[in-house]
């Protein structure tokens, strides 16, 4: 698909959440690489995060984390132009009948109830200026158009949820100029991809980060896996 594009992030703020490690790092690189200023996302302050990033204590099962997370970008920057929902956790892989209840709660808390909350406090500097965007990090484990079997009640669930905050950002907020989209980074060898996944961590930022060079023209409200619209 032909998408206008931002050429250079310069002068625009992204928040990435998971930015210690895996495709959330990676992320956050590729956007210092584009030029943009890039708040690092992370639950340990203490974790690894590559020069040029600007880490932010940032556990999104944690309100109060959240909101402080979001008003250092405010007060440091004044602007908030890129969010990516990247964070999230795998749960328990059994079928539902077996899986425990407090690992269910767990994964819904971090990979839906999460990104919700902090999107719902980064609206405000997300709307400040046309085309803020928000890119939720998905799973075609969670496309409602795949078949829904094989364990992982949670995460599945929690990714079909994620899917749908992107259609309800669009639809309640994209006549204000925001830009969201749900992204599928395929299966990533990272601590949850696990070693024989297929695909390199730099291969599961493209996408997403391309998303986050969206101009305010560019389509959203999409689900998206190599750079092509797929099936919700």
């Amino acid at each position: 698909m032909d998408v206008p594009l931002l050429d250079t992030l310069d002068g625009q703020v992204a928040l990435v959440t998971g930015a210690n490690r895996g495709i959330g790092r990676q992320i956050a690189a590729d956007l210092v690489d584009r030029g943009a200023t890039v708040y690092a996302g992370i639950r340990d302050t203490g974790a690894d995060v590559p020069d040029g990033q600007r880490p932010v204590r940032l556990d999104v099962t944690d309100d109060g984390s959240i909101e402080t997370a979001i008003a250092t970008v405010e007060d440091e920057t004044g602007r908030l132009d890129v969010l990516v929902n990247n964070a999230g956790i795998s749960g328990p892989r059994e079928p539902l009948v077996d899986a425990p209840v407090d690992g269910i709660d767990r994964v819904l808390a971090t990979n839906l109830r999460g990104p919700a909350v902090l999107t719902k406090h980064a609206l405000p500097l997300l709307l400040e200026r046309p085309g803020g965007r928000v890119v939720n990090v998905s799973s075609g484990m969670g496309a409602l158009g795949e078949a829904q079997s094989g364990g992982s009640p949670g995460y599945r669930v929690s990714k079909t949820g994620l899917n749908g905050l992107t259609a309800y950002l669009h639809g309640e907020y994209g006549d204000d100029g925001l830009l969201a989209n749900s992204v599928c980074p395929g299966w990533v060898r990272t601590d949850m991809g696990g070693p024989g996944a297929a695909r390199s961590v730099e291969e599961g930022a493209d996408t997403p980060v391309w998303l986050a060079r969206f101009a305010p023209d560019a389509p959203a409200g999409r689900f998206w896996r190599d750079r092509a619209v797929i099936d919700w």
